[in-house]
């Protein structure tokens, strides 16, 4: 164990999910910790300057363990192309809201290196990795630093190759979560449920399990810790969180009567994600490719000019299955009904 946190020291064995893209927020981080429970900042799609700001913020909030989370790069995985046929699908979009695609995002967009390198100095207790491992050398790097180190997996496999790494524990994600898959290969889809992945994961490695994925009602807390889960973690039940930084138009969609189910796509961003269905998604899934970050790049400006214009249909309303359940008010409060 990592010299200087344990989830033995969490009085609630919540964990924040980081979510990046907006509804993660200092404020936000810091409230779950200040709860009891563990609150991660989300340090992908933003510069190594901003995740350090947002360290450094947090830090003002709150002395309780605080965690980072960074996307593990990928190799390039869509042409120039493809990106150009579809950007050209979305004309329609660029028609509806007067904005042009944005540019493609390249490998330097997450500022990897950069990024190791304000965590090792400014040390959150814990920062788990998504889309990947990292190498022994990072884990090791961190380990040394006192950081604890997690990988967010989907499947056996990438549990076997971020323990194989020097991984500290594991997040457990299972098919219900919102926003991005975190498979390691970017066109895989994981189906197993996420009962079944947790006790699988548990019973090949002594490593704290940390379950995610439709975790909602403290029914769903209970349930995962009796599997032998460490701690639960928690995303779009926070997204109505007085804290969030979640955007009004994304806020409104969650209680929308008209917006009744989440499907995974690829349209936004390249790489599977789940949220509400809107139009949007029916209209240009068909034509989506593999390519994250570089789509995500491309339909940037057309999703914010449609949230500027108060449309929910021309953005990514990401969220798990479990939306409804969603609880408003401050943080505290809803990690403590989730405690109880």
């Amino acid at each position: 164990m990592v010299k200087g946190f344990s989830f033995s020291d969490l009085s609630c064995r919540i964990v924040r999910a980081p979510m990046a893209g907006g509804p993660s927020t200092p404020a936000l981080a810091a409230a779950v910790s200040n709860a009891g429970g563990l609150g991660f900042l989300a340090g992908g799609a933003v510069s190594a300057e901003g995740l350090a700001e947002a360290i450094v913020s947090t830090r003002r909030m709150t002395t309780a363990p605080i965690g980072v989370n960074l996307f593990v790069p990928q190799p390039p995985a869509v042409t120039t192309e493809q990106l150009r046929r579809y950007t050209a699908t979305l004309s329609s979009e660029v028609d509806r809201y007067g904005v042009a695609p944005g540019r493609p995002h390249h490998d330097s967009y997450d500022d990897w290196l950069a990024k190791v390198a304000v965590v090792c100095d400014l040390r959150p207790e814990a920062v788990s990795f998504t889309f990947g491992a990292p190498s022994a050398r990072h884990c090791h790097r961190m380990r040394t630093a006192g950081i604890f180190t997690l990988a967010t997996v989907t499947t056996a496999q990438e549990a076997a190759v971020a323990l194989s790494r020097g991984v500290n524990g594991l997040v457990a994600q299972g098919p219900n979560a919102g926003g991005h898959r975190a498979t390691f290969d970017p066109r895989a889809m994981p189906t197993e449920p996420l009962e079944d992945l947790v006790s699988a994961l548990i019973k090949v490695s002594d490593r704290p399990v940390v379950a995610a994925g439709g975790i909602a009602i403290a029914a769903d807390v209970r349930s995962v810790r009796c599997l032998g889960a460490t701690a639960a973690q928690i995303g779009t039940a926070l997204l109505l969180a007085d804290e969030a930084g979640t955007n009004p138009v994304h806020r409104a969609a969650l209680t929308d009567p008209q917006f009744d189910a989440t499907v995974l796509t690829r349209c936004f961003t390249g790489r599977y994600g789940r949220a509400l269905r809107n139009r949007f998604i029916d209209d240009h899934e068909a034509d989506a490719i593999y390519g994250f970050p570089e789509v995500a790049g491309i339909t940037a400006a057309i999703q914010a000019a449609a949230v500027r214009a108060g449309d929910p249909h021309g953005t990514s309303l990401f969220a798990g299955t479990a939306f409804r359940e969603a609880m408003t008010g401050p943080a505290a409060d809803i990690v403590h009904a989730l405690e109880l």
